[in-house]
C-alpha cells in the first residue's frame, strides 16, 4: 500500500511538472505572437504618420497651384495650428473635469456605511 502511495504521488508530481513545463512553452509563443502584434501596431502606427505628412503636403502643393508655396504652407500650418489647439484646449477641460484622481462619490458612500455601522453598533 505504501508503495502504491509513493509511486502516485511520484506520478502526481511529474503530471505536475509535465503540465508546468506545457504552460510555460504555450506562454512563451504566446509572448512571442504578442510582441510580434506589438511590433506590427507599432509600425502600422509609424507608416499612418507618414501618410499623414504625405498628405499635408499634399495639401500645400495643391494650394501651391493657386497661391505661392509659401501663403500655402502657411494656410496649412494655421489650419492645422488651429487643429491643435481646439483638441489641447478640449483636452485640458476633460482632465480638469476628471480631477480629483480619487472615487470622490465612492469614498463619501463609505464614510456614511462606517457611520451607520457605528450608530448601528451605539444603540
Amino acid at each position: 500500500m505504501g508503495e502504491l502511495v509513493q509511486r502516485a504521488s511520484q506520478q502526481l508530481s511529474e503530471l505536475v511538472r509535465g503540465e508546468l513545463r506545457l504552460a510555460q512553452a504555450e506562454m512563451k509563443e504566446k509572448g512571442k505572437r504578442y510582441g510580434k502584434g506589438g511590433g506590427l501596431f507599432g509600425g502600422a502606427g509609424l507608416v499612418g504618420f507618414l501618410m499623414l505628412q504625405a498628405l499635408v503636403a499634399t495639401v500645400i502643393a495643391a494650394l501651391a497651384v493657386a497661391l505661392p508655396v509659401w501663403a500655402a504652407g502657411l494656410i496649412v500650418t494655421a489650419v492645422l495650428g488651429l487643429v491643435a489647439a481646439v483638441m489641447a484646449l478640449t483636452g485640458k477641460k476633460e482632465v480638469s473635469q476628471a480631477a480629483p484622481p480619487a472615487p470622490e462619490e465612492t469614498i463619501e458612500n463609505v464614510k456614511a456605511d462606517v457611520a451607520e455601522i457605528k450608530e448601528s453598533a451605539h444603540r
